[in-house]
């Protein structure tokens, strides 16, 4: 899936509108975590670099069309300028009189930020302000679209505004997500293993159903885990299980066996008798867990294991982590697989969300090939979907 870059525009003495993802947490009115913004900084650069002003938009929480001060993107403004080394600009609005005048004002190597575009209603639900992406519209020359954590998502700024430019492009952050991805289903280095983790099998049926005609081996662990060593008929204590999906994890158990996919399941565990921070930890030794008991980890043998598997890998996308890695007491299968892939001569996909957050908690992001900004949108890929904000764009 090539798409035109950023890259191949001409941008001198244009005005680029430029879809970003700066959903980021904002704590006492200071952005908390920078990594998205940071993420954006390439494609900033790249058109202000080649002649252009930069109008950028974004989303911010979830305001549901009204106006939250809360949620104002204010404070990302001032984080993004420190960043750039140069004055950004902001408006109370990301439509209007007021946004119409700022961006008219401005010159080349000008960055303004427009506030938070679900404080209207038309962002998510474009019925309910059909002018709403005409007005977004007009703010720009050149529409460039860099919000990969977003792409999954048909509003009104990553598809109808794009559509009123003739040619659209994305940035070099979307161009980078689509390269790794592409790279990993398409043509990946074999030994293909997929690490799959998390809450729930019903978040991953669609990404274990599309991987594993493409995978050589699937390990599976988080509470996702105990479903398929329940539908194995393995005891599994007071472990949380989805019972109406359990016939579902014995047929993806049989399909795995059926195309020669090697899967990899707990052997043994981290266990407590609450789902709490404070509940002693406890190793099971085994693959079932005695009743009373709740697995919140793989154990010490499962994580050696997953280990030596990752190692011996070409490709290894690793999307949900291995047990509640915020716990410390319960954070060892996750940091193990985390260390197990960044030290790994593979290429190496973090699928966004949890997953990310493991890996940069680990200490070893740098170490990583790819750490992706979408969590749903890195979703949907493995799923085998396409996203609408990528499926607007120009080709390239």
């Amino acid at each position: 899936m090539t798409k035109l870059s950023i890259a191949d525009l001409d941008l001198g003495g244009r005005t680029v509108l430029m879809r970003v993802d700066f959903n980021v947490p904002i704590r006492a009115g200071v952005v908390d975590n920078d990594q998205r913004i940071v993420a954006a900084l390439p494609t900033i650069r790249h058109a202000l670099a080649h002649g252009a002003a930069v109008v950028l938009m974004s989303h911010l929480g979830r305001p549901g069309g009204e106006v939250k001060r809360e949620l104002s993107l204010r404070p990302v403004a001032a984080c993004l300028a420190g960043h750039l080394g140069r004055e950004v600009g902001f408006v109370d609005d990301c439509v209007g009189a007021a946004v119409t005048v700022g961006v008219e004002a401005m010159q080349p190597g000008d960055v303004l930020l427009l506030e938070n575009l679900r404080f209207h209603p038309g962002e998510e639900n474009p019925e309910r302000e059909p002018g709403f992406a005409d007005m977004l519209a007009r703010l720009g020359d050149v529409y460039v679209n860099d919000a990969f954590g977003t792409a999954h998502r048909a509003h009104a700024s990553m598809v109808a505004v794009a559509e009123h430019f003739e040619r659209r492009a994305a940035g070099l952050l979307l161009v980078k997500e689509l390269e790794y991805f592409n790279r990993a289903l398409s043509d990946p280095a074999r030994p293909f293993i997929a690490v799959l983790g998390g809450a729930k099998v019903s978040d991953k049926i669609l990404v274990l159903q599309h991987l594993l005609d493409k995978i050589d081996r699937l390990i599976v662990g988080g509470a996702m885990a105990y479903t398929f060593l329940h539908s194995q008929g393995i005891e599994v204590g007071d472990s949380h299980v989805e019972q109406d999906k359990v016939d579902l994890a014995a047929s993806i158990v049989a399909a795995a066996a059926a195309k020669n996919v090697d899967l990899l399941l707990p052997v043994d565990h981290v266990c407590g008798r609450v789902f709490d921070v404070s509940t002693p930890p406890e190793v099971v030794d085994t693959a079932a867990i005695p009743p009373g008991w709740i697995g919140l980890d793989i154990g010490p043998v499962t994580a050696r294991v997953y280990a030596q598997a990752i190692a011996a890998a070409g490709t290894v996308i690793w999307n949900g982590p291995m047990g509640v890695f915020e716990w410390a007491a319960f954070s060892a299968g996750t940091m193990t697989v985390a260390r197990a892939c960044a030290e790994s001569s593979a290429l190496t996909i973090v699928g966004g969300g949890d997953s990310a957050s493991a890996a940069t908690k680990s200490g070893l992001a740098d170490r990583f090939d790819h750490i992706s900004t979408g969590g749903g949108a890195s979703l949907e890929l493995l799923e085998g979907k396409t996203l609408p904000g990528v499926e607007v764009l120009s080709d390239g």
